[in-house]
Parts: C-alpha cells; structure tokens; sequence
C-alpha cells in the first residue's frame, strides 16, 4: 500500500457518509484478545478512512500488561475486540503474531502514533482534541505540537479528576468535546482506565476517532524518559521502565511477563 495518505481537500472536508472502514485487518487471538494484524502506515490509512467517512471508531493500543487485564475481564476484552484496531504495543505481541503465521505484523506503539498523526494532522487539518495526563500535561503537549508542526488544529484539552465524574459532570464533559468539533480525541488515562472510558463514551462523542494512548503524553511532555531504541527494539522496553519507575512497575512486570510468557506456551497463538 502506497504510504502516502491522500492530501486533496476532498479527503478533509467533503461530505461523509458512515460506510465503514474499507478494509478489516486480519486479527490474532493472543490469550483471548484479538489483536490486529497491521503496521504504522496501515493504521495511518485506517484513521485517515474514518475521519473520511465519519465513522464513528476507537483504537486500543496494547503492551503485555494491557493485554493480560483484558484476558481476565470479560467485559474489557470485548471491547478490545470489537475495536477499529487494536494495536500491538510491544514486541512479545509482534512475536506472537508472527507466531501464528502473521510475518508481516509490526509493533505500533502509542507514543510513535501520536506524531506520526499529528503531523498528518497538521497538513491534512484533522482536529485533535487531548483528554487526560496530569494537571497541565494536555496543554503542554499541544503547546509543543504546535510547535513542532506548525499549522496544527487543536479542538481542545481537557483533564479530567481522577475520582469517579458525577452524571452531570460527564454530561458537561460530552458537551465540551462535542462543541469542539475534534476528528480525533487522544485519550491518555492509562490502561485499562481509559479503555473503560472509552467504553462508556464511545456511544456519545461525534468524533470519528478516539485514541487510548497510555504513556504518550508524559513521554512527549518530557515528563517520563523513553526506552532507548535498542531496548524498544529487543523487546525490552519493559525493563527499561521499570528502571525509571521501579516503586509502580517493579510488581506489575514481575508478573506480568512470567505469565505472558507462560500462557503463550499454554495457549499458543492463533488466527481469528
């Protein structure tokens, strides 16, 4: 596929009709969660198609440990397989895929999507609309991708409170993404937090795409250090995390990565 998206104005504002993605990427079933059989550039055609139509989609993006909460959740992995995408963040994912006869699987991590986007984004006039992160962590991040890439539409930035919102509070908080006209709202509460929200808002927000995008924000803010190349590469970032933040993620890896790797073996891999 030509990886160049399409950049005549019909692509942003011709008049859509929700027809559905045109292609339906192959899927793996990795401990009863579907991940998607796909690449950067795929998922840059997958959103580009959305906006395009207006469909109505949200994308989950993956590591080892979001993976295993949803194969435990009945509820949260049935969001995650009836996604537009749900993307293998991580290479014990990729692994996996190809495992299952998928050569021609790629990672598509959140913090290289959210640029490769924006810059699309920017040239392309998709809105974008940041929800989550800490206090001031939203603004920051639009503040230097606008920066970056001159000419980019910010709809808005919200931060919501980590408590549980009252009835009336979401009410407002739909308004306000709503009146803001985003073709892509970047959700960053963490795994599997924002994959609930998602779950709960989907059905309200008019914007085309939601994104849950973990991390991003704080690796993009400056906030949290990135993995070097060769740790994303070997399938190490995990370590490396949690040499940056080992009260919070000592534990949760400790058991995670054993019991990914055990039930891989139990339960190999396999097509949808």
């Amino acid at each position: 596929m030509n990886s160049q998206l399409p950049t005549s104005e019909a692509t942003v504002s011709e008049p859509a009709v929700a027809l559905g993605p045109a292609i339906v990427d192959p899927r793996v079933d990795i401990l009863g969660v579907h991940v998607s059989v796909t690449n950067p550039d795929d998922a840059m055609w997958r959103i580009n198609d959305w906006i395009h139509h207006r469909d109505r989609q949200y994308i989950c993006v993956s590591d080892v440990n979001a993976l295993l909460h949803a194969s435990k959740d009945n509820e949260l992995r049935d969001f995650y397989n009836n996604s537009g995408l749900t993307l293998p963040d991580g290479m014990p994912l990729v692994w996996a895929g190809r495992r299952a006869g998928f050569t021609d699987i790629e990672r598509v991590c959140g913090p290289d999507l959210l640029p490769k986007v924006l810059q699309a984004s920017a040239h392309l006039g998709w809105r974008n609309f940041f929800l989550g992160g800490a206090e001031g962590v939203a603004q920051r991040l639009a503040d230097s991708m606008q920066q970056r890439f001159p000419g980019l539409p910010v709809a808005g930035v919200e931060c919501p409170p980590f408590r549980e919102l009252s009835p009336a509070e979401k009410d407002e908080l739909i308004g306000r993404v709503n009146d803001a006209r985003p073709d892509i709202v970047w959700v960053g509460l963490g795994a599997p937090k924002q994959e609930r929200w998602m779950a709960e808002f989907r059905p309200r927000l008019e914007a085309p795409v939601l994104i849950g995008v973990g991390a991003a924000f704080a690796f993009h803010v400056g906030d949290v250090r990135r993995a070097p190349r060769i740790f994303q590469r070997s399938g190490l970032e995990w370590a490396y995390r949690v040499s940056q933040e080992p009260g919070r993620l000592t534990r949760r890896y400790a058991i995670a990565v054993p019991q990914f790797l055990s039930g891989v073996a139990k339960h190999p891999p396999r097509p949808v």
